[in-house]
């Protein structure tokens, strides 16, 4: 055992105690987006192992993804009463103010601490790290951590790189203060970033730096854009790293992982991921064929796709990975505890 379990054996962090996950109605299939781009469904499926993703009617936002998924976490463990509010997202119904207050008035939870974190597509493991430093200072006793993203509003549909890639879509857990030896602890976590790299994923306009600068912009700077080959590269290394780092901390050898839950970036990175670290391919959960990348939505959806498939049982050991926007990466380290589903995730 290594001396950071040690150090933490019986102290306070944060234990998942619910789950919820929501994805719009609208379902796009690849023969769409292949007919507008001029490709082939083989060429987009070959590339991302992506078939369909889901996609926002034009009157919804991200809130509204959010509020249905915290709501469904909330129902899944008897609606506790929460102390706080994260929401990890890159696509705020607005610059300003932030969204999660208004998540939090919609869910009925008026008066508690409420606040966005953007880390991008690391968003929800950077968030569940900062609710477990919440719940281990003894101030709250049970937060609501939401991923929700609608990249969809932020994409040139025109553009081959990004347009076949991301979904929209909203996960979210309940987390309450307990010992770090029960079921559901967040028992280890790495944050990491890197600001040298913050052009290989950006929005370029819509900020205080292009606003001050008194540019006008086109339409093209209010879109999302992607150096693929360098993500493909960073994410991988960055992945694999915190992840060794994380099971070093645990004392966890390859072998003792039951379950890979990357980020759903796309298929070549997770199964090459997987690879990197020494973990089978057969313990990555997959479900980007099914939802694409949905950014902060994408290790929480794609728990509720291992619950519901049977993968996960209680006792499993789970590791988590991210690489996004910024550049950020994340891991972290749980046991699977035991939790029923609202009918409706």
């Amino acid at each position: 055992m290594s001396a950071n379990v040690e150090h933490t054996r019986n102290t306070r962090t944060a234990v998942i105690a619910g789950l919820g996950a929501y994805v719009p109605d609208q379902v796009v299939k690849n023969d769409e987006i292949a007919a507008r781009l001029g490709v082939t469904t083989d060429w987009i499926r070959d590339r991302t192992g992506i078939e369909q993703r889901y996609v926002m009617e034009p009157e919804q936002a991200t809130s509204d993804l959010a509020v249905e998924a915290g709501r469904r976490a909330l129902d899944s463990c008897g609606n506790p009463e929460i102390d706080f509010l994260i929401l990890a997202t890159c696509t705020p119904d607005h610059p300003f103010p932030a969204t999660a207050p208004a998540v939090a008035a919609r869910l009925g939870l008026k008066g508690i601490a409420a606040f966005d974190l953007n880390a991008a597509c690391s968003g929800f493991v950077y968030a569940l790290s900062v609710s477990a430093g919440m719940l281990a200072s003894g101030a709250y006793r049970t937060g609501l951590v939401i991923g929700a993203d609608a990249i969809s509003t932020i994409l040139d549909n025109d553009d081959q790189i990004t347009a076949p890639i991301f979904g929209d879509g909203a996960g979210a857990v309940v987390v309450r203060a307990g010992g770090t030896d029960e079921p559901g602890s967040v028992t280890a976590h790495v944050l990491g970033s890197d600001g040298d790299l913050l052009d290989i994923m950006k929005t370029p306009a819509g900020g205080s730096r292009q606003r001050s600068a008194g540019v006008g912009t086109d339409a093209a700077q209010s879109y999302f854009t992607m150096a693929g080959r360098s993500v493909y590269k960073h994410a991988i290394n960055r992945m694999t790293l915190a992840s060794t780092t994380v099971l070093e901390q645990m004392g966890w050898g390859v072998d003792d992982v039951d379950w890979l839950v990357a980020h759903q970036a796309n298929r070549r990175i997770l199964t090459a991921t997987a690879e990197a670290i020494g973990i089978p391919a057969d313990k990555a959960v997959i479900n980007v064929d099914k939802v694409a990348n949905t950014s902060a939505a994408s290790i929480p959806l794609a728990f509720v796709d291992a619950v519901e498939s049977g993968s996960f049982a209680a006792g499993d050991r789970v590791l988590l990975a991210a690489f996004g926007g910024g550049a950020t990466w994340a891991a972290a380290a749980l046991t699977w505890p035991e939790l029923t589903l609202p009918a409706t995730s």
